[in-house]
């Protein structure tokens, strides 16, 4: 390991619960890639890291005794990396070849830059985008931006409001220093989090159209919408505003958030999942309220406040992209 973070700048972090069915296809995309491969493993039992062991005895496997979700997996791996760069990758991807090195090249340009979101395409309609950068409002929502729109409109760098973690490099002295991914979030969402963290201190995220790499989509959690994802994004939909807001902007954005809240409910109820939505609201209004919480919160610093501004700012504006 320390011979080759000699020669090697990025360490891929592949967390993995009983992703058996793409986890071949995901690291054998990655052969040839110069990067050091990490795969986190969650508790699997369905053979899964059985594979990683036997057929890419290359790749650095970490098992975990239980399913700790997300993010404390991503943290286990970061703390086991010592290269300049992180990239993380959902384990239902495939990569073209050059993903890392377009990835490191668009932070190589500027110290500022402290994520890069690569081009994320629909795996099974190749010619469609899933996720090129993450955006966030003031309606409380966030957003892949151009979902399920034809790629070739999405072929230009730009600045984002944070990267999706199922694909992206992060500067990783940036990311020990922000403490890592937030392990209260346990999934979903904990990438805006950490953007929005970025952002508070300065720092700047964008997407990189050159690297590109294929998704399937809900691997872990089985589909769009379901009853434990409905339940973890509207939890930590809460405790990401209480998390990164003062006081003073909650209650400048609270006629938007509260809009924003009523729409959803009202969106899951025709789903039938209103009464999961509503039961996370009020697991993160309880997470906010706690200790843990309050712990997590970031402390309101007048250096900061001018990015505070910027911030609000384009919440606003992203409600218009919202709806483009």
């Amino acid at each position: 390991m320390e011979e080759n973070t000699k020669k090697i700048r990025s360490t891929v972090i592949i967390p993995n619960y009983n992703g058996i069915k793409y986890m071949e296809n995901c690291l054998r995309s990655l052969a040839g890639e110069p990067a050091h491969v990490i795969v986190v493993d969650n508790g699997s039992t369905d053979g899964s890291r059985e594979l990683v062991r036997e057929k890419f005895p290359e790749t650095e496997l970490l098992c975990l005794d239980r399913n700790y979700g997300f993010c404390k997996a991503v943290n286990c791996g970061i703390d086991r990396s010592r290269t300049t760069y992180v990239i993380l990758l959902n384990n239902d991807t495939e990569v073209e070849t050059g993903f890392v090195a377009a990835l490191e090249r668009a932070l190589d340009e500027d110290g500022l830059v402290f994520s890069g979101a690569a081009q994320m395409r629909n795996l099974r309609q190749t010619e469609l985008i899933d996720d090129a950068g993450d955006y966030y409002c003031a309606l409380g929502w966030a957003f892949a931006r151009g979902r399920d729109k034809p790629a070739a409109g999405y072929q230009k760098g730009c600045r984002i409001f944070s990267s999706c973690g199922g694909a992206a490099i992060f500067r990783r002295s940036v990311l020990k220093r922000l403490g890592g991914l937030d392990e209260n979030h346990f999934a979903y969402l904990e990438d805006i989090d950490l953007g929005y963290r970025a952002r508070i201190h300065g720092y700047v995220n964008i997407y990189v159209p050159q690297a590109v790499v294929y998704h399937a989509g809900s691997g872990a959690s089985g589909s769009r919408y379901n009853k434990f994802k409905v339940d973890l994004t509207s939890k930590n939909s809460v405790y990401l505003i209480y998390k990164n807001m003062p006081l003073s902007q909650i209650l400048l954005n609270l006629p938007l958030l509260s809009a924003g809240f009523a729409v959803k409910t009202l969106f899951f109820l025709r789903k039938g999942l209103g009464a999961d939505y509503v039961r996370g609201l009020c697991k993160g209004f309880r997470l906010c309220v706690s200790a843990e919480g309050r712990r997590h919160r970031v402390s309101f610093q007048r250096k900061n406040l001018r990015h505070y501004i910027v911030i609000q700012l384009e919440l606003w504006r992203n409600i218009c992209y919202r709806f483009l």
